[in-house]
């Protein structure tokens, strides 16, 4: 038997759209980057770029479990002395780009390389209900009913 490699041309790539209203950021992420790659499909073929189209609505709506939200911190140096920066989770939640949060925690979940930055330009991310890509007719798949995990329970 022979292995199936898929070509370009071979590959129908879906459009999808989550609601990431109440889920929980890693778990939610995990499932976007599989979706991504192509990884959910039987003809996944890993130098091949046959993932899907993914749309996320409600970003600024994602939960974290435990204390991450105060005591996550994320740390940049401005290239001067003294110019070390820090901003917490619910600092870039609250703040001006909170789906941020989400695309960093789906690029870092992607291997590196030419391949990955061009599956990651499939993805759509936002922070409200509001999308523009009502003409590509995505279906929605509710993570939130895959797994109990998936949600964070009060």
């Amino acid at each position: 038997m022979k292995t199936y490699s898929a070509k370009p041309g071979e590959i129908e790539k879906i459009w999808v759209i989550i609601d990431a209203r109440g889920l929980v950021v890693g778990r939610l992420a995990a499932f976007i980057a599989t979706r991504l790659r192509g990884k959910h499909k039987p003809g996944f073929t890993p130098h091949v770029d046959c993932g899907d189209n993914v749309i996320v609505i409600n970003a600024q709506q994602v939960v974290l479990t435990g204390k991450k939200l105060d005591n996550k911190r994320f740390y940049w140096h401005t290239g001067h002395p003294g110019g070390i920066k820090e901003r917490t989770m619910r600092a870039i939640l609250e703040g001006r780009f909170p789906e941020r949060i989400l695309e960093k925690a789906v690029e870092r979940m992607l291997p590196g390389g030419p391949l990955s930055r061009r599956q990651f330009g499939n993805l759509r991310v936002y922070a409200g209900s509001e999308h523009p890509h009502q003409a590509q007719q995505p279906q929605t798949i509710d993570v939130a009913s895959l797994n109990s995990k998936n949600v964070q329970v009060a």
